[in-house]
């Protein structure tokens, strides 16, 4: 692969008289934040990270989500090590559009989306991509830290677990890498970005229920699509009133510019669906990541349904 082949260690780089200084404070802080999230998330201390990988392109790979034109439910793809995925990646946009083409050939809604940096679940050191060190700080983090997770906890045929829980770590890590920098400014921006973030979720929550309720009831085919682009359009017309009220902040803007249908709104809901569950699973492990670890262990040996009842029950998860 690529990205491993073209990977080289961070200290190495960070040590080399003709690393570009922009380059070098992004190592730094790469190298900062892993060994913060060993040493205060319990995150695994190995040697992911700790090399730099230069590639020749934006992202790492290209993500396709599909769905039926009346579901909200992804098409799955199984594969021997990753498991059942509510995805499929290539690493060649070419090959991700033909795919894509394909399944839009087939009536499904599909979206296809760049993905900056993933995780090989621990069975390769995985290297810092060239395709992130563009990232603020915040966002640096919030990768090293997701990434990491999925090192920790993995179920083979739970995508919405997986990534819930990933991001469900990635912002207790924030708060804590902020608070043990005392850094007021990077205080007020994690709000702003929290809030955001929040928003947003909700934004997609709301018409992804509104949506479920068409396609759930007995009304004809073509009256549900009908509603499903109203609902759409409403939801185009809600963001605009929600970034006004965020002081013109646009960094949802790409994503709305994009046509939106019920494969967009699952890529978002993926990331999202359990995150408050996790937290307050957190909170009842009175914010201990190794307490809070071993209950998600106990969680991700159990069946889908039971792992999603005992989630939406979590005091006696811990």
């Amino acid at each position: 692969m690529e990205l491993l082949s073209r990977a080289r260690p961070i200290d190495g780089l960070i040590d080399a008289a003709d690393t570009p200084s922009e380059l070098r404070a992004k190592l730094v802080l790469a190298r900062d934040l892993r060994r913060f999230a060993a040493r205060e998330l319990g995150l695994p201390d190995n040697g992911s990270y700790t090399r730099y990988s230069a590639l020749d392109r934006r992202y790492v790979l290209w993500n396709v989500i599909a769905t039926a034109a009346l579901s909200l439910e992804p098409v799955v793809s199984c594969f021997p090590v990753a498991g059942c995925v509510a995805y499929r990646g290539y690493f060649a946009p070419e090959e991700a559009e033909v795919f894509a083409a394909q399944r839009r050939a087939q009536g499904l809604d599909v979206h296809v989306a760049g993905v900056p940096a993933y995780s090989t679940l621990g069975w390769f050191d995985d290297p810092l991509p060239s395709t992130v060190i563009h990232f603020g700080e915040l966002e640096l983090a919030r990768l090293v830290f997701h990434e990491l997770a999925h090192q920790v906890v993995y179920v083979a045929d739970d995508t919405t677990f997986n990534e819930s829980f990933a991001v469900a770590v990635e912002e207790e890590g924030l708060r804590r890498w902020v608070a043990a920098r005392q850094d007021r400014a990077g205080a007020e921006r994690l709000a702003a970005s929290q809030r955001h973030r929040e928003g947003f979720r909700a934004l997609v929550a709301r018409t992804r229920a509104r949506l479920a309720e068409v396609y759930a009831s007995t009304t004809s085919t073509p009256d549900k699509l009908a509603a499903k682009a109203r609902i759409l359009e409403g939801m185009q017309a809600e963001y605009r009133d929600l970034r006004a009220s965020w002081g013109g902040f646009a960094g949802y803007d790409a994503w709305f510019a994009r046509p939106q249908n019920n494969a967009s709104l699952a890529s978002v809901a993926l990331y999202a669906a359990h995150v408050p569950r996790f937290h307050a699973l957190l909170h009842a492990c009175q914010v201990d990541m190794g307490r809070f670890f071993g209950a998600v262990r106990a969680l991700a040996a159990k069946s889908r349904d039971a792992r999603n009842e005992a989630l939406a029950v979590v005091g006696p998860n811990c």
